[in-house]
């Protein structure tokens, strides 16, 4: 393994761990699992700040299926390879369903922000109503893409472990995380609000690596 490959490795993971927990906790209106009337006049007051957050988490997914593609081939000379890649196809299905579930919060809150600013509250309640069958749907994107991000994270823990090229550590914390987002989001199908703690160990679970492969 080049030095340059590990560096670009490295740092991909350290990126997008940043770009995803940066622009969610610093996002000035979290959107819940269905818009709600009040929800347009918070992001209208901090629309720039709330729009270029939200660019800067959308990226971060991009970013994170980059770095598990560049693992992939930075061990592509290893027996883990067999794992490494299927867990990266999968992994990378789970976070463009997620950024296709959250392109549509961040279209719908900024669009939406700017289109009924001084609407009255008749017609705030009329468009949040008709924004309630697509963002069923939507769910079910959030929905899958935690499931298939869950099961891809698995399959990578056990390349980890069968490899020991990495600390183990990072293979059985894989491993539970993934089950966790799995059991969470089948189990409880209804209560999307409770995987952001999965989300946020995930992110230093994305760092971690990242700073182990700039140590390989």
């Amino acid at each position: 393994m080049t030095s340059f490959a590990t560096q670009v490795t490295g740092w991909l993971f350290v990126a997008a761990a940043g770009m995803l927990w940066i622009g969610y906790v610093l996002l000035p209106v979290r959107i819940g699992d269905f818009f709600t009337p009040k929800d347009f006049s918070k992001v209208f007051g901090r629309l720039h700040a709330w729009i270029w957050l939200f660019r800067i988490h959308l990226f971060g997914y991009i970013v994170t299926i980059m770095a598990f593609v560049a693992l992939a081939t930075l061990l592509s000379e290893t027996p883990m390879r067999i794992l490494l890649w299927p867990a990266a196809a999968v992994c990378s299905a789970g976070l463009l369903v997620s950024v296709l579930a959250q392109a549509f919060y961040y279209h719908f809150g900024a669009w939406g922000a700017i289109d009924m600013d001084g609407k009255s509250s008749e017609e705030l309640t009329s468009f949040v109503s008709s924004l309630k069958v697509p963002t069923e749907y939507v769910t079910c994107f959030v929905r899958f893409g935690r499931v298939f991000f869950g099961f891809g994270q698995v399959v990578l823990a056990i390349g980890i472990l069968y490899g020991a090229v990495m600390p183990g550590w990072l293979g059985v914390l894989a491993i539970v995380l993934g089950v966790a987002a799995m059991a969470l989001t089948m189990g409880l199908p209804d209560s999307l609000g409770l995987y952001p703690p999965v989300f946020h160990i995930n992110v230093l679970w994305l760092a971690a690596i990242g700073i182990t492969v700039l140590r390989l």
